[in-house]
């Protein structure tokens, strides 16, 4: 077996949440492209469709389960209808999330920080409980890839919305832990903390906070955001058996943006 042969996920089959667009959507395709069927999950039935579209275009199965998986009622709906419809599954990642709102502190309602709490952190729960469980009970291994982010290890500047870098960091501990609870039964569970890309999320930030976005610029030692399809690479790489002995890991992808 070559080295590159490693990274092939033939017979695979991959659940992603916020599948459709962004990191999920590259991380989707590039997956693909290895060699794995795919389920997405979104909350837009139209981009679902034009991923999966994507996705049998390069020879792959694709199926959409549409929800939205930052409600915690919807989120075990979506991940029992996989399991149910679409199982088994080898690879989860549990990507859906973002910092949506830009409400300080002192001001943040109760009940929107328990949203945000939800989207970024509970959904990974639930996802692992439910779709990482059935690798436990399956008892053929498994992989976790999970979305937190480099604000789990420093502030935004400019900013506000600290229940995003409350619950990535959160996410970085529970992958941990739950590395360490399944190592012995061969499911990995490796975080990914990208930085600044261009997503639509942050096309959204360019256009309400430009300064605060350009200052972010400067402070990237490789001098600019990075593109969607980056992530594709890490996350074939974190899926397939060439990452076989890591577990536990924080990945940090993010121009050096750390680094200062």
């Amino acid at each position: 077996m070559g080295v590159l042969d490693r990274f092939r996920l033939d017979g695979k089959r991959l659940f992603v949440t916020g599948g459709s667009r962004g990191l999920g959507r590259e991380m989707a395709l590039a997956i693909a492209d290895a060699g794995a069927d795919v389920v997405l999950v979104g909350r837009d039935l139209a981009s679902l469709e034009k991923t999966a579209g994507d996705v049998r275009a390069l020879g792959r199965k694709a199926w959409t389960v549409q929800g939205d998986a930052g409600i915690p009622a919807e989120c075990e709906r979506i991940c029992r209808t996989t399991l149910e419809d679409f199982g088994p599954i080898d690879i989860l990642i549990n990507n859906v999330g973002g910092r949506r709102v830009n409400i300080p502190t002192q001001d943040m309602p109760l009940d929107t920080w328990r949203q945000m709490l939800d989207l970024n952190l509970t959904s990974t729960f639930l996802c692992t409980k439910l779709i990482g469980g059935a690798m436990v009970t399956r008892g053929e291994g498994g992989r976790i890839i999970n979305i937190a982010s480099i604000n789990a290890l420093v502030s935004n500047r400019g900013i506000a919305g600290r229940h995003y870098e409350t619950a990535k960091a959160a996410v970085l501990q529970f992958t941990r832990a739950t590395a360490a609870d399944w190592a012995p039964l061969g499911i990995t569970v490796n975080a990914i903390l990208p930085g600044g890309f261009l997503t639509e999320t942050n096309l959204r930030w360019i256009r309400e906070a430009p300064a605060v976005i350009e200052t972010f610029k400067t402070q990237i030692p490789m001098g600019d955001l990075g593109k969607p399809e980056d992530l594709g690479p890490l996350a074939v790489y974190l899926a397939s058996d060439a990452s076989r002995y890591m577990t536990g890991a924080a990945l940090v992808i993010d121009g050096g943006y750390t680094l200062w």
